[in-house]
């Protein structure tokens, strides 16, 4: 249902076309509830954004219970992590230990691209180029939405829904009126250059702890890798030209070999978890980045957004078929729960993996703690397949 611009009617109104917002839109729209997803970059831009690369088991299910497998793209992920342990391999296969569950190893914008293919596919009304959206009269019975279209008029769409997709600096949260929302935030004391690199990626993901710092390596393509370097608190990509990146990475990873490449791109990174509680006020309900942020480690967030994203469809499609809102009502109250268990663990394997490299900057005692966690997972069946479970989605 294309409303063109001026004014127009939806059921719903998704604001940001991420992985959550996608994946609510193609939900949607599978269930014949009508929608329109507002954007504010352009698709260039969207379909190139580079973020997250591993679709956990859990998620691939959902994307094929929903018909959307087509935009899964990357290999299978075939269980193993593998950690590196002051030089000291250890290879950990949580597929097995998950009774068999796999994920794919699918950077964010081939994933981004596939919703998007599927979507305009099947009739679904996606704008770009939405500039200045405004959320008006949320808790009515008939909330609005307003934008600016790309030559500048603009357009006002009626809905009975929002859904703020749109991360935590987003027009969603913008919105909402003082108090409606509590917000907590966590700074993790920890900060890493992100590196994008032409070069060989790993045979698996590669997790290193060594007195020199942590560092990964993960797959981004057949000829591309993201690498993660903890750095100073201070640092910014000048103090990390290509020669200190290599040498760096070299020395963390233990391989001395390592095959470099040219360098597309060096970002700072923060490590820091904000929650959002609750998830809705009025109309409007939040999902994904929007109420939630996590750090990058046990690649988590995108995980989590689009389950909230299911979540919300489940109860859209209870509220609009069949007038039944239970779902709406305790959407805050679900998401929350698992929201909270997944920081848990984003935050224990970040502790796991960043205290038990160089003492000097937690002391002996947490280090000690951080090294006997590693070696449990190695040693240790139960916590491995705990690790397992927690890995794959299915807890």
């Amino acid at each position: 249902m294309n409303l063109g611009t001026g004014s127009g009617e939806t059921t719903v109104v998704v604001i940001g076309a991420g992985p959550t917002g996608l994946t609510l839109a193609n939900m949607l729209l599978h269930d014949g509830i009508p929608c329109v997803l507002l954007e504010r970059r352009d698709r260039e831009f969207v379909e190139n954004r580079q973020r997250a690369g591993i679709v956990d088991n859990r998620v691939v299910e959902m994307y094929r219970d929903w018909g959307l497998s087509d935009a899964l793209g990357g290999p299978p992920d075939d269980g193993y992590l593998e950690f590196r342990v002051n030089g000291e391999r250890h290879v950990v296969d949580h597929g097995a230990l998950s009774g068999g569950r796999y994920g794919r190893l699918c950077p964010q914008q081939v994933l981004v691209r596939g919703l998007i293919a599927h979507f305009l596919r099947a009739g679904g009304d996606l704008r770009f180029e939405a500039d200045a959206v405004t959320l008006h009269d949320l808790d009515g019975e008939r909330p609005r939405v307003t934008y600016l279209d790309g030559t500048g008029e603009r357009v006002t769409i009626a809905g009975r829904y929002v859904a703020g997709c749109d991360g935590a600096r987003g027009a969603s949260r913008a919105g909402l009126p003082d108090g409606a929302v509590t917000t907590y935030t966590y700074d993790h004391q920890v900060s890493w250059m992100t590196i994008l690199a032409s070069a060989p990626p790993p045979s698996h993901p590669l997790l290193a702890v060594s007195r020199y710092g942590y560092a990964a390596h993960f797959y981004r393509g057949p000829q591309a890798s993201r690498y993660y370097i903890q750095c100073a608190a201070l640092d910014g990509p000048e103090d990390w030209p290509a020669e200190r990146i290599w040498r760096e990475l070299r020395a963390r990873l233990g391989d001395e070999g390592l095959v470099d490449g040219p360098i597309a791109e060096v970002r700072r990174v923060d490590m820091r978890s904000e929650m959002c509680e609750p998830m809705n006020y009025g109309s409007l309900f939040l999902a994904g980045d929007s109420a939630h942020v996590m750090t990058p480690m046990g690649g988590k967030g995108m995980n989590l957004a689009v389950l909230d994203a299911e979540t919300l469809a489940l109860a859209f499609r209870a509220a609009v078929r069949d007038g039944d809102k239970a779902g709406l009502l305790g959407y805050s109250e679900v998401c929350l729960e698992r929201a909270w268990r997944y920081q848990e663990f984003s935050r224990w394997m970040l502790e796991m993996t960043h205290d038990a490299g160089d003492a000097s900057r937690v002391g002996t005692f947490r280090q000690r703690l951080a090294l006997t966690r590693l070696n449990a997972l190695f040693t240790d069946s139960t916590a491995a397949r705990n690790f397992g479970q927690m890995m794959s989605g299915h807890w």
